[in-house]
């Protein structure tokens, strides 16, 4: 059964458990979507109102594209531990002879480097979110959901930070260097972006609520 498809309680009872797999990867991109789903909200609520008439039909579109990133956050946490699955997998290979540890060393790596890849979707999709939902803040959204947008930023962040501590620990035992620096450099193109953004948004939120 995919994680996506559990109850609420299923998956925290999972997390919880002894089981390897779902854990950090998992949690972040389930963040992302949360802060993805909260971003759809607060487009949604925006429209209908004849006080945020003007912005309406923006609203209606970061709706329709925080759902569809929501979606994808998703599918990639299934895919974080599908990728997880494979490393384990290769752990587990013979390594009685030269060439079965040549094998499952490459394997080893193979896997190692799709578990760096799942969670560098997750940091794309989710600064890409988070650009969305900063949007709101320009175009004009309710109010009355400051509190919603702001959880939402708030999950976002840690839905990146929490994807790029995946990200690390996994290029830490590349042999792969070029490609092992490459996602460090993408990760930390988006850190710079995001992380600023993300508390500069959540700071506007705060004040606009304190009035």
């Amino acid at each position: 059964m995919k994680l996506a498809d559990l109850t609420v309680t299923a998956f925290t009872d999972t997390v919880a458990s002894d089981a390897p797999a779902p854990g950090g990867g998992s949690v972040a991109a389930l963040a992302g979507s949360i802060g993805a789903a909260l971003t759809a909200m607060v487009g949604c609520l925006t429209q209908g109102r004849k006080k945020y008439a003007d912005c309406a039909e923006y609203a209606a579109e970061v709706e329709a594209k925080g759902n569809e990133l929501k979606t994808r956050l998703m599918d990639v946490m299934d895919r974080d531990t599908e990728a997880f699955n494979v490393v384990s997998a290769a752990f587990a290979m013979p390594k009685s002879t030269d060439e079965e540890k040549a094998a499952r060393t490459a394997a080893i790596q193979d896997g190692l480097k799709g578990c760096t890849k799942t969670p560098m979707e997750m940091m794309e999709l989710m600064d890409e979110t988070l650009t969305l939902a900063a949007s709101l803040l320009e175009n004009g959204f309710n109010d009355t959901a400051a509190s919603d947008l702001g959880v939402g930023f708030l999950s976002l962040k840690a839905g990146i930070q929490g994807a790029w501590l995946n990200v690390l620990i996994n290029v830490g035992s590349l042999k792969d260097r070029d490609f092992a620096d490459a996602y460090r450099a993408r990760g930390e193109a988006i850190l710079t972006h995001a992380l600023p953004l993300a508390d500069e948004c959540y700071d506007r939120l705060v004040k606009l609520i304190e009035g």
